[in-house]
């Protein structure tokens, strides 16, 4: 579903994401995770084009910047990018017009339902706390039912109600065949979520493997990740 080949993000002398190769299979949950300036959000906005790169990224093996490929997936930005003359109903009435959605109203008032916003219908972006900011952040990743889901950070802020129908929602999407690539720095809230996990540091690759792989290691994903950002001797995984 995702394929990206030799990515390098430079700005200016500081080289943010350096050759960065992986595949990520369809129908999996992929948690992206590395301390922070390790270039996860700068690999996220390349895969979704916003920014220049060096490199390949395939999107269900269609180049990412086409229209093509921008149609099956979505993208959850770290911090939610709302218009503050717009309501919540009118946010998701423009996501549906972008996406050229027709039989969609029916599912937004689902969304809207399971993250406790159908009674905020009427309310300007500018009107929500910065929790419920976070949920129509949400909704409107998920309204297009995206073949492929880039979230950066997306349980920050949540309310536990939120947090855990966030994750029914990832299961969800995972039972129907789609794929997700979570960027996080909540190792307890997504344990036991993924099928494979990335974890960068200082712009590089330094794992990348399958929850079986972990598992016949006998250690754990937290372990894994410190033994990585803070280990000493840690090197190339």
């Amino acid at each position: 579903m995702l394929t990206v080949s030799h990515l390098t993000k430079i700005y200016g002398k500081h080289t943010a994401c350096n050759d960065l190769s992986f595949h990520l299979e369809r129908g999996s949950v992929t948690v992206l995770l590395g301390p922070n300036g390790a270039g996860k959000s700068t690999l996220l906005k390349s895969v979704t084009g916003l920014l220049r790169y060096h490199g390949d990224i395939l999107v269900a093996g269609l180049p990412n910047k086409t229209v093509e490929a921008k149609r099956v997936f979505g993208y959850v930005p770290e911090i939610p990018a709302l218009y503050p003359n717009l309501t919540v109903s009118e946010h998701m009435e423009f996501i549906a017009r972008a996406y050229r959605l027709t039989d969609y109203r029916d599912y937004a008032a689902q969304l809207l339902a399971r993250f406790e916003l159908d009674d905020k219908k009427k309310k300007f972006g500018d009107e929500l706390s910065k929790g419920m900011q976070q949920k129509l952040n949400l909704c409107l990743g998920l309204l297009p039912r995206p073949q492929l889901l880039l979230m950066d950070e997306p349980m920050i802020g949540l309310d536990p109600h939120a947090i855990k129908e966030l994750k029914l929602m990832i299961e969800e999407m995972r039972a129907e065949g789609r794929t997700a690539l979570i960027s996080t720095h909540m190792i307890e809230t997504v344990d036991m979520l993924w099928d494979r996990t990335l974890i960068m540091q200082g712009g590089t690759l330094r794992a990348n493997l399958t929850r079986e792989e972990l598992v016949a290691s006998g250690g754990s994903l937290e372990e894994l990740f410190f033994s990585i950002t803070e280990g000493a001797d840690a090197g190339e995984r």
